[in-house]
């Protein structure tokens, strides 16, 4: 059965993006800063179909692992107009749920990636990606507001945050307004790295 989950970089503070978001300035321009430890592995670059990287260890597999247990995806507006003009054709390799107030026909793309465009909330989102999924997980990739939106309707089964080595002081953070009450969350795994800690954290509504 399908699980939901997300995977997300954070910094020390709890950022997930600065400020000033917009398609010219993907994630508040601080990727560079808390996505370092990804943009040196080869499995990143791979998976956006690009050359790049310059190691294939423990991490690179983290990334692998992720990308190989998705069956689906769930994304908010904002991100996927950030991403819409510069990702690479069939880049998820799978169906995409965009929640948006657009209304908008699927955006078929050569290989098996579709976007379509959800204008009637995250559960009937969710419902789509579960039929797309085929058993395998769903990972809500964002924004932090989408997420947020998922975790506060007690849907989210599991997720791996990476909390980079650097304080941003300013953005978007990742569990802004979660409701305290909703679950019992597990630590179930810590993965130390050199630019990044990974955990693994699994969660059961109350």
């Amino acid at each position: 059965m399908s699980k939901i989950i997300f995977d997300s970089g954070i910094s020390l503070d709890g950022f997930f993006a600065g400020e000033h978001r917009s398609p010219s300035n993907p994630m508040g321009g601080v990727s560079p800063k808390i996505h370092q430890w990804m943009f040196k592995q080869k499995a990143f670059w791979k998976h956006i179909k690009m050359e790049g990287g310059e190691e294939s260890g423990a991490d690179s597999e983290l990334i692998d692992a992720v990308f190989a247990r998705t069956g689906a995806y769930i994304m908010g507006k904002r991100m996927f107009e950030e991403g819409e003009a510069v990702w690479a054709e069939d880049l998820y390799e799978a169906d995409v749920y965009v929640l948006t107030h657009e209304k908008r026909e699927p955006w078929v793309q050569k290989g098996t990636t579709t976007f379509y465009f959800i204008n009637d909330g995250i559960e009937s989102a969710l419902e789509k990606a579960r039929q797309s999924a085929k058993g395998k997980d769903i990972r809500i990739q964002g924004g932090a507001d989408t997420i947020q939106q998922f975790l506060n309707a007690g849907f989210v089964d599991e997720f791996f945050i990476h909390i980079a080595p650097v304080f941003l002081g300013a953005g978007i953070r990742l569990f802004e307004g979660i409701n305290p009450g909703i679950y019992d969350i597990q630590i179930a795994e810590v993965i130390p790295s050199g630019l990044t800690t990974h955990l693994r954290y699994t969660l059961k509504k109350k």
